[in-house]
């Protein structure tokens, strides 16, 4: 490794690290990033991350990416103390953690038939680790990044909507706290990256009116029902109030995404309705972004 010089502070530089776990869709969205103007490289070593920043600057080239994964296991150790070094010399890095349930991981390495990169031994000998044990491995040794990370469950996402959430995830600015607020359906699953989960099926359910059925919570008619139920005001009042007395703690320990979970049934009317309404609450003070899992993916 080349000696230790700290970054001018001046620099300027963005620079996004996408990470995460192997079939989690780290190449989708390496070249979302690539389309939306960013400079990527695939498989950087961490060692190497310093002097690549330094050098795509010298180039005038202010918006970069990396993906660094478990394909440089021995090196990652390495990385979450680089992060707050450059972060402390005034770059601005995010990192974007991809993952996936295992069930997705299985189901994606059969379709492919790609072997992992931990599926073979780095001497060529011994015993292999069957898939499963090769994902909880991975998952092991991706702990500390993940900490650090914005997550993002790509589980249930199509590529086209992956591409979609990392350039609006990207596009939001890092000068405050962002806040996500992400609709969902649980029987399609909790979203693994979820700071927060808030369960909505408690409320009176718009499903079971006729005419509502067909319509989300993004409707006016569904809004104007919800609206009117007192259950729903109560709880949505005292989850605004929750999130309002703990964000100054995440903010003062510099988090710059954090994402509210919440859930129905079917994730089309009152996980719908609450994510929106709680955005509205939040939209003068924050950067906001609201994600409909179930709605996006259709």
């Amino acid at each position: 490794m080349s000696e230790w010089m700290p970054l001018d502070a001046r620099t300027g530089n963005e620079v996004i690290l996408v990470t995460g776990i192997s079939g989690s869709g780290k190449s989708v969205a390496l070249h979302a990033l690539e389309d939306a103007g960013y400079f990527c490289v695939d498989n950087l070593p961490p060692e190497l991350l310093r002097e690549f920043i330094r050098l795509e600057h010298e180039r005038f080239t202010h918006r970069v990416a990396a993906a660094v994964d478990v394909r440089t296991a021995a090196s990652l150790p390495y990385l979450v103390p680089l992060i707050g070094e450059l972060r402390r010399e005034g770059v601005r890095i995010r990192s974007i953690f991809l993952d996936a349930s295992n069930d997705a991981l299985m189901r994606r390495y059969s379709e492919t038939r790609r072997p992992h990169p931990l599926s073979t031994s780095a001497d060529g000998g011994g015993a292999v680790p069957a898939l499963i044990e090769a994902i909880e491995q991975e998952r092991t040794l991706m702990a500390e990044l993940r900490e650090v990370s914005t997550v993002m469950d790509t589980s249930q996402l199509r590529p086209a909507l992956l591409r979609t959430w990392v350039r609006s995830l990207v596009g939001a600015r890092e000068a405050t706290l962002t806040l996500v607020f992400e609709s969902f359906a649980y029987k399609h699953g909790v979203p693994l990256d979820a700071d927060y989960v808030f369960d909505m099926r408690a409320l009176p359910n718009p499903f079971y009116v006729r005419e509502l059925r067909p319509l989300t919570g993004q409707d006016a008619p569904v809004a104007a029902y919800l609206d009117a139920q007192p259950e729903a005001t109560e709880m949505l009042g005292q989850i605004h109030a929750f999130l309002q007395r703990w964000l100054p703690a995440f903010q003062d320990n510099e988090r710059s995404y954090l994402t509210v979970a919440l859930g129905c049934t079917g994730g089309q009317h009152r996980s719908v309705y609450s994510a929106l309404w709680l955005a509205r609450q939040f939209e003068d003070r924050h950067a906001t972004l609201v994600r409909h899992r179930e709605l996006d993916a259709r």
